[in-house]
């Protein structure tokens, strides 16, 4: 794949994560913090089960998963999730003297994204397609 059409797709993926987390700060009430929660452990489930998915093989050739990888995994995943505005709440917390909320916020977060994203690559792994379970028993 070519350079302009990699930037492209995770551009395009990118524009289109993030507006998807705009919609769900819209839709989930405040406070802010459960917005951001929420996004970024769906994102983490969607990119453990994407990647194991792709990893994979399948149908599709070398050329469409990587196209695949970079739409929806790097651009999308990344444009969605925002673990940066963690930090950045978190220190809002802290200048505002909440610590213990500070440090449960960053802490649950952290451990339901790595939470999310084994249950995405166990369920992925789960249904995988017959023939690389055929393959990789022989």
């Amino acid at each position: 794949m070519r350079f302009p059409a990699a930037v492209a797709l995770v551009a395009l993926g990118g524009a289109a994560g993030t507006y998807a987390r705009v919609v769900v700060s819209l839709v989930v009430p405040d406070p802010a913090l459960a917005s951001t929660l929420a996004v970024n452990i769906v994102g983490a489930f969607a990119l453990g089960y994407l990647s194991t998915r792709l990893a994979d093989g399948g149908n599709g050739s070398g050329r469409r998963r990587r196209g695949l990888r970079l739409l929806f995994g790097t651009g999308f995943c990344g444009g969605f999730t925002t673990y940066s505005l963690i930090a950045l709440q978190a220190a809002t917390l802290l200048q505002q003297g909440e610590v213990p909320v500070a440090v449960a916020y960053g802490a649950i977060t952290l451990a339901a994204g790595a939470v999310a994203t084994l249950l995405g690559i166990v369920l992925a792994s789960r249904r995988r397609p017959s023939g690389v379970r055929a393959v990789a028993r022989s």
